[in-house]
């Protein structure tokens, strides 16, 4: 509960429902004990990761509300979609094609509120060097708050926080 607590106002809508009756959730589990909305957020994070590994800023966009807020994992906030957006769309030259940052996110629980159209989902990401699989720069730990609009499930916001890093990745500044 003190991670959640941590999390603040992100959180909030996720714990709203902690006395109502038992939330679909799902952990690392087996897909058959997971809910049908746990595994559709689930799915929604894949195809997002998919879209960062591929460099389509306009499909990771996607994912996110418009009024979506970000506290990055050296404790940047980034507010909406446009200004998210071009974190993963940087100015053409700025980062030389390979040196790119590819960020993964895997969730480890999902929890589906039984009363709102809202989730949370808890995991670990990692700031990988120019490819989903590349040398690991920088990673940590996260927490997401979704919300389902129009049958679709969208990030409204995330806080990550950088825990370990190697190499050039150790070389940020944490905001202050």
């Amino acid at each position: 509960m003190t991670r959640v607590v941590a999390l603040g106002a992100l959180a909030l809508a996720a714990c709203a429902g902690a006395g109502q009756t038992t939330p679909h959730s799902s952990t690392s589990g087996s897909p058959a004990s997971q809910s049908a909305e746990a595994l559709a957020v689930r799915a929604a994070r894949a195809a997002q990761n998919r879209a960062i590994a591929a460099l389509d800023a306009a499909t990771v966009a996607s994912y996110w509300t418009e009024d979506v807020e970000i506290r990055r994992g050296l404790g940047v906030l980034v507010t909406g979609r446009e200004a998210y957006k071009q974190l993963f769309n940087p100015d053409p030259g700025a980062v030389a094609r390979g040196e790119e940052l590819i960020y993964q996110r895997e969730p480890t629980t999902v929890e589906v509120s039984p009363q709102w159209p809202l989730a949370y989902e808890e995991g670990t990401w990692v700031g990988h060097l120019g490819r989903a699989d590349g040398p690991a720069l920088i990673s940590g730990r996260y927490g997401a708050q979704w919300v389902k609009r129009n049958g679709k499930w969208l990030i409204r916001g995330e806080v990550y926080v950088a825990l370990t890093c190697n190499g050039t990745g150790c070389s940020s500044k944490a905001a202050p």
